[in-house]
């Protein structure tokens, strides 16, 4: 027995060393943009159904509140304003827009590396959100975000495999100036990742100064528009079927200023929205619709994410449910309405109720975050690090949803039927020729690393096992890796004369 137990390590070690080393991705077992769309919680009918009642609310309800230049813009292209103020959307007005719109938005990244393709159903795992606190997990304990906690995020993201995007998940708590903290939010935010980023706007008189940094970044106007690495997560609605003023007036400046916009429709079901699971998706589609009709107006053609982005209550209480069941239900049908209008689009999915990471957050992150994948939903907006139904981000979080989203898309991905992997020959090899077990067979060791994907700190020993390693706990070693990126310098960060000019020209808090 004492003979073996090398042999037995030493070909483990090996194996976990080919496991560590890169990939390249077209051989990857995942990747961002894989094809969802398996799952579909609504028929061709139901979909029908929910179409319909969109573009009877669209054209007998209407919106309300769209600044003046909203109303110009959409009347001048079939919209009618009634006596009541709201304008209204007649039925061939929708369609024509739908027809128009773009079928395929590209999301650059700064470093080219990172760009994503939404287009069908096409699959991309992402922060978002708006947390005031930090999920401090060594103290147990929330504490307010600040400006150094969203640079650390995007530092994190930048190293994650299967987190494909950085939406600003935070509010820098610790800069009062609503502009400097929007100039701020997008400098940590480029600082600390080359992957595509989304910021939002306080207000939008804010807008052009922040361009003026997103050109400095870019190297100029002229190469941000051609490579739009920012995009701009707008509020334009606030439901009931309510614009939202300022934000439209915001989303007006960034659509003229070559920016990608996703419309953003954030009812709460039984309180902004209605109870009924069918009846929020309806309202969402309605007002997105809306927005779309809106973006089209400024300016054809404009790339635009179709957010229909509704959350769950709980009706005992009126709190948000983010983790539940239902939530997931919301998203995943939203998934299929984009898919019937072939519009990219996005929603949220993978954030917890839980206050901390622990196994109550992992059930409510897992189910939703698996499902979204499987409908085709190609942004999936608030997926790693949210609790507290998006009070509450966790660096450590982070790090554990990237295991998490990569388990998401292995199933995503599906399981590939050819002639090779139905494995007849080989089976009738190791059952008549071979050693009775398939351990060693060229198969296993071919599809070790394309078939399969192993979790970074996800932990699969054994008990023995697990014991002589000083019974590792999963949240301390996702600190412990935190802790290891953050002490590197930032794989991101501006070179020292972009910095220094834009140190000169802007009030910029981080140090």
């Amino acid at each position: 027995m004492s003979s073996s137990r090398p042999r037995r390590s030493g070909g483990r070690a090996a194996r976990q060393a080919l496991r560590s080393a890169p990939l390249a991705q077209d051989i990857s077992p995942v990747r961002a943009g894989m094809e969802g769309g398996t799952y579909k919680p609504l028929s061709d009918t139901d979909m029908l159904r929910i179409h319909t009642a969109a573009l009877d609310a669209l054209e007998q309800i209407g919106l309300s509140q769209a600044p003046e230049s909203g109303v110009k813009a959409m009347t001048a292209i079939g919209a009618i304003q009634g006596d009541d103020g709201r304008l209204r959307f007649p039925r061939a007005l929708v369609e024509d827009v739908v027809a128009k719109a773009n079928r395929e938005v590209v999301l650059y990244s700064r470093d080219g590396a990172h760009d994503l393709h939404l287009s069908g159903n096409r699959v991309h795992y992402g922060t978002a959100g708006a947390a005031v606190h930090l999920v401090d997990v060594e103290n147990n304990e929330y504490r307010e975000c600040t400006v150094q906690d969203l640079y650390d995020a995007a530092r994190i993201t930048n190293t994650l495999d299967n987190v494909h995007f950085f939406q600003t998940p935070m509010v820098c708590r610790d800069i009062l100036d609503n502009f400097e903290m929007d100039l701020n939010t997008i400098y940590a935010s480029c600082s600390g990742t080359s992957k595509h980023i989304g910021t939002r706007f306080t207000e939008p008189d804010f807008v052009p100064g922040a361009f003026e940094l997103i050109y400095e970044i870019a190297g100029g106007e002229d190469k941000f528009r051609a490579r739009p690495f920012i995009s701009n997560s707008n509020c334009f609605v606030v439901p009931p079927m309510k614009f939202a003023t300022e934000s439209c007036e915001a989303m007006e400046h960034c659509i003229r200023g070559g920016m990608p916009v996703l419309l953003l429709s954030a009812g709460q079901s039984g309180a902004t929205a209605p109870a009924a699971i069918a009846g929020a998706i309806v309202q969402a589609v309605a007002e997105c619709l809306a927005g779309l009709i809106y973006a089209h107006a400024i300016k054809p053609g404009c790339p635009v994410i179709f957010g229909t982005w509704p959350f769950v209550s709980d009706l005992r209480t009126g709190a948000m449910s983010g983790g539940s069941g239902e939530q997931a239900l919301l998203t995943s049908g939203c998934a299929q309405m984009h898919n019937f209008y072939g519009l990219p689009g996005g929603a949220a999915a993978g954030f917890a109720d839980a206050k901390m990471p622990d196994m109550q957050a992992g059930y409510e992150q897992a189910h939703s975050s698996v499902m979204a994948g499987l409908a085709g939903l190609n942004m999936v907006y608030e997926a790693v690090g949210m609790h507290a139904s998006l009070l509450g981000f966790c660096h450590e979080s982070l790090l554990i949803g990237d295991d998490l989203l990569g388990q998401s898309l292995r199933c995503v991905r599906g399981i590939e039927v050819t002639e090779d992997s139905v494995s007849l020959d080989v089976i009738r090899s190791v059952c008549l020729d071979g050693p009775g077990h398939f351990l060693g067979h060229g198969q296993t060791l071919d599809l070790m690393q394309t078939e399969y994907i192993y979790p970074s700190l996800g932990d699969r020993s054994s008990p023995k096992e697990w014991l002589e390693n000083g019974k590792p706990n999963l949240v301390q070693r996702a600190s412990a890796r935190k802790r290891e990126i953050l002490s590197k310098p930032s794989a991101a960060q501006f070179d020292a004369t972009l910095d220094k000019s834009i140190r000169e020209k802007f009030k910029i808090h981080l140090q």
